[in-house]
């Protein structure tokens, strides 16, 4: 991973308290995967920024490689990472992503 990489991806985290790395942007993501973890952001009224890792090809390889997680997207709350799609949809259907965020003061519409 390219130290420009690093950097970008730890300046998103620092200064965005609900950041998705994804293909694609919220209004237009560009795979099914990310489109779900919007949606359920999205639904649950959570103010999040994403970066699209298919327009740097240095910043796709490099989250993979500063999280250890080998797939896209990827969600991180308070800078801790919580994990791709299917660990965010489990999260969201029993609670406990919603319980993360109002424990985080984090503006969440549904109730956990």
């Amino acid at each position: 991973m390219t130290d420009a990489a690093k950097q970008k991806i730890q300046q998103d985290i620092d200064t965005n308290p609900v950041m998705l790395f994804m293909k694609g942007d919220a209004d237009f993501p560009q795979c099914g995967f990310s489109a779900r973890v919007v949606q359920v952001l999205q639904h649950l009224g959570v103010p999040f920024k994403t970066e699209n890792v298919l327009a740097d090809p240095a910043l796709r390889q490099g989250i993979k490689e500063f999280s250890n997680w080998p797939t896209i997207p990827q969600l991180y709350v308070k800078g801790e990472f919580v994990g791709g799609c299917d660990i965010v949809m489990e999260m969201f259907q029993t609670g406990e992503l919603q319980k993360l965020f109002q424990d985080n003061d984090i503006t969440c519409n549904a109730p956990a």
